[in-house]
């Protein structure tokens, strides 16, 4: 008996999922990360996520936190519970967060790592490249110094 078709043929090129409903979004991760043998495929609605993932693996979900119907953490908690009931392999989400303040939802629901907007083609890519090695990426971007002071 041959073994299943992903062991026989594994992908050599890294698959992402973006779900946004946002071009301009959609367009600043694809420009920070495209290159060739990079597959990127859009997801313009939280709730097709789930399905795109069924119908073909990823290796790598980037959702916005903000997206018209099911946000970035929701489909982030989707996706935890469909692996732990044993329906979908793991895959690591990047939650792209429109304020510092978000960071809190983030650590709660346990994603790969984190990225605020505005988006900048260094960060993005650095923080895909990082969760695709398997490490997280929590962009300290805004994030208040220990023991600063505000002014009076």
């Amino acid at each position: 008996m041959l073994p299943p078709m992903a062991a026989r043929y594994p992908r050599i090129m890294p698959e992402l999922l973006i779900a946004t409903d946002s071009a301009l979004v959609f367009e600043a991760v694809c420009s920070a990360v495209e290159e060739p043998g990079v597959v990127l495929r859009w997801a313009r609605s939280g709730r097709f996520v789930l399905p795109a993932l069924m119908d073909r693996p990823a290796d790598l979900v980037v959702t916005d936190l903000q997206i018209g119907s099911m946000g970035g953490l929701a489909v982030a908690m989707d996706l935890a519970l469909e692996t732990g009931a044993g329906r979908l392999p793991p895959v690591p989400v990047l939650v792209l967060l429109d304020r510092r303040a978000d960071v809190f939802l983030c650590k709660r629901t346990g994603v790969a790592g984190w990225l605020l907007k505005p988006l900048d083609p260094l960060r993005t890519r650095a923080a895909v490249q990082a969760v695709l090695a398997g490490d997280g990426f929590y962009d300290a971007t805004l994030a208040p110094v220990p023991g600063d002071v505000l002014p009076v």
